[in-house]
């Protein structure tokens, strides 16, 4: 099914409640900007730091990770909403290597607050705090073991998380309750997100939507914002449409399904966005570190966050729709070749940008490099990343083709082999 731009939202209070909200200007958390900008700093610093190694699902880093969350959610007055006080602690076998019998059994800990404003409807703000630990499963890195420390990936997340909750709790947004989730085990597979909302704390029925922070940290300098999710309600577009916060340019994906946490509550029917500042070459990396975060970005995504809940705060329930896949019904591509690079998925412009290129890999041995712009692979022209997955599915391992890419304003044509 193929969404209208616009859909009317389903009752007149809810459009009133937006209409009105965009008439002024969005004032937030302006009443000391340096002292937020400080926590921010001060949250990714410490859970991205070495003494968290990683912060691995069900480590002891985790847990010392898990331990400053709650104290940060006791410190806002939040109330605890876990099975164990603010902890909703979840067993799982782990194996580091999916291809080998061998597993352990661990703990993974969810972190959930509540801030009960006394209202029918709930909204879901949450994003995962752990990450890959040394880099023994899902690390881009090469070379010796290395503390991964997820700075972005999802410090960054978090640190937005305890901004909006700060935000809210002392706001006159009190038609809906907030429960504020930090998830765990979501690089072992959204382990932490599904055991939620199969256990919830909370009726799910309850659930107005679900806004999901995982990778924030990295707003680049044209601001363009990825929001996934897009197509789960016919609210959010009518909101994105209307929304002027600080220059952010917002880039949509319909589907609810992406390797992220918000994927959980959208199989339960809920409206679900994923907020996502982009890739870059140091995710999965042992570089992703708090110095190469950008601050002044989380607080400006947040500004962005709360001025969606801000419009929303009509005390009703949005609709919620399903949606195709992320490439909106076009089939996809499957392909038995890798041309080894990384698209840059917040990219606007036609072609499809290259944001990392992997080392010994086709499109390195052919001189590729950050920042081309594939615009043909063989004969197919490429105007998107889906039309870069048609031609990547017409080769296979061995064949030899010509690419051709822009660099600046010049085109250059390179040979490939697979």
């Amino acid at each position: 099914m193929v969404f209208p731009t616009y859909i009317s939202l389903s009752t007149v209070s809810q459009q009133l409640t937006i209409f009105l909200f965009l008439l002024s200007p969005v004032i937030l958390f302006a009443q000391d900007k340096e002292r937020d900008l400080q926590d921010l700093r001060v949250d990714v610093v410490y859970l991205a730091s070495d003494l968290l190694k990683g912060r691995e699902t069900g480590t002891e880093g985790e847990k010392m990770a898990a331990q400053y969350i709650i104290s940060r959610f006791k410190d806002l007055g939040l109330e605890p909403k876990g099975t164990d006080g603010y902890l909703q602690p979840f067993d799982f076998n782990f194996k580091p290597n999916p291809h080998e019998a061998e597993k352990e059994a661990r703990t993974g800990r969810n972190i959930v607050a509540y801030l009960d404003n006394g209202a029918k409807t709930t909204v879901v703000i949450g994003g995962h705090y752990d990450h890959l630990g040394i880099g023994r499963f899902g690390s881009r890195y090469v070379g010796e073991p290395q503390i991964h420390n997820g700075a972005d990936d999802n410090a960054s997340g978090i640190a937005s998380i305890l901004l909006l909750a700060k935000a809210l709790k002392s706001s006159d947004l009190k038609n809906n309750n907030y429960l504020f989730i930090a998830f765990s085990g979501e690089e072992l597979g959204l382990y932490g997100s599904k055991y939620f909302v199969n256990n919830s704390t909370i009726p799910l029925e309850s659930i107005n939507y679900m806004i999901n922070l995982d990778m924030v940290g990295r707003l680049n300098e044209d601001k363009v914002l990825a929001i996934n999710g897009a197509g789960t309600s016919p609210a959010w577009k009518e909101i994105f449409g209307k929304l002027n916060v600080r220059g952010i340019k917002v880039k949509t994906t319909d589907s609810g399904i992406g390797p992220s946490d918000h994927t959980s509550f959208y199989l339960q029917d809920i409206p679900a966005l994923h907020y996502f500042s982009g890739q870059h070459t140091d995710y999965h990396k042992p570089e992703d570190d708090s110095e190469r975060v950008n601050y002044n970005g989380i607080y400006e995504i947040s500004e962005h966050i709360y001025a969606v809940i801000s419009a929303l705060d009509s005390g009703e329930k949005i609709e919620f729709t399903k949606t195709k896949d992320s490439n909106e019904g076009r089939s996809v591509s499957k392909f038995k070749v890798t041309l080894g690079v990384m698209p840059d998925y917040v990219y606007e412009g036609v072609g499809m940008r290259i944001d990392d290129v992997l080392s010994d890999r086709p499109a390195e041995a052919a001189g590729m490099a950050k920042g081309d712009i594939i615009i043909k692979i063989g004969d197919i022209e490429v105007k998107d990343i889906y039309d870069y997955m048609d031609g990547l599915a017409k080769f296979k391992k061995g064949d030899k083709t010509m690419v051709v890419v822009k660099r600046k304003d010049k085109e250059e044509k390179m040979k490939v082999e697979f």
